[in-house]
């Protein structure tokens, strides 16, 4: 008789951990990229824009591209709009692998991060970055009020209050299986 209770107590503090832990292994996901995962690209982009399934903020030093030889690319003033956000950047260097690093912070407050990988089939050209900075200041007009939404999307639980709530959740499903026991006459 005793075991059949133990396995219900903790069945139920099972159950009671799954559905409250839930919510807090939610997080944003990056849905799409351009430059995209994998593409072959004849020329560098000037930008890269990446779109997440949620309203993300950006953290100090969002982006980064970096080629396999070590060479960063210039990241100019990222913008956000909602899920989506774009950087201009001032490609240098020769054909060969990248990888776009990126971070944000996801509307429950956690850091998310993660790499796009691409690869440019030509070398940079040498007017691309005399092309740059008159877009760079064309752009940064845009940037102040584009990278405005950003400090609105703070808003969610951070996910310190769900683990938590998981913890209470489960210490009270333990106490009221123990009492449950105590309280029984012994067979």
């Amino acid at each position: 008789m005793i075991p059949r209770r133990v396995s219900g107590a903790v069945l139920a503090a099972l159950t009671g951990l799954v559905v409250l832990a839930g919510p807090a292994s939610a997080h944003t996901e990056l849905e799409s990229s351009s430059p995209a995962e994998g593409a072959a690209l004849g020329t560098a982009p000037s930008q890269v824009e990446l779109t997440f399934g949620e309203p993300v903020t950006l953290p100090p030093d969002p982006i980064e591209v970096t080629g396999r030889d070590g060479v960063s690319w210039q990241v100019g003033a990222p913008a956000v709009a909602g899920g989506v956000v774009t950087v201009p950047v001032t490609p240098s260097g020769p054909a060969q692998a990248y990888t776009v690093t990126w971070k944000v912070v996801a509307k429950d407050g956690d850091n998310v991060t993660g790499t796009v990988h691409f690869t440019l089939t030509a070398p940079v050209a040498s007017a691309a970055p005399a092309a740059a900075p008159g877009a760079a200041a064309a752009s940064s007009p845009a940037a102040p009020t584009s990278a405005a939404p950003a400090t609105l999307d703070s808003a969610g639980i951070p996910t310190w209050v769900w683990v938590l709530v998981s913890v209470v959740g489960l210490l009270a499903v333990i106490v009221v299986g123990i009492r449950q026991l105590r309280g029984r006459p012994k067979d």
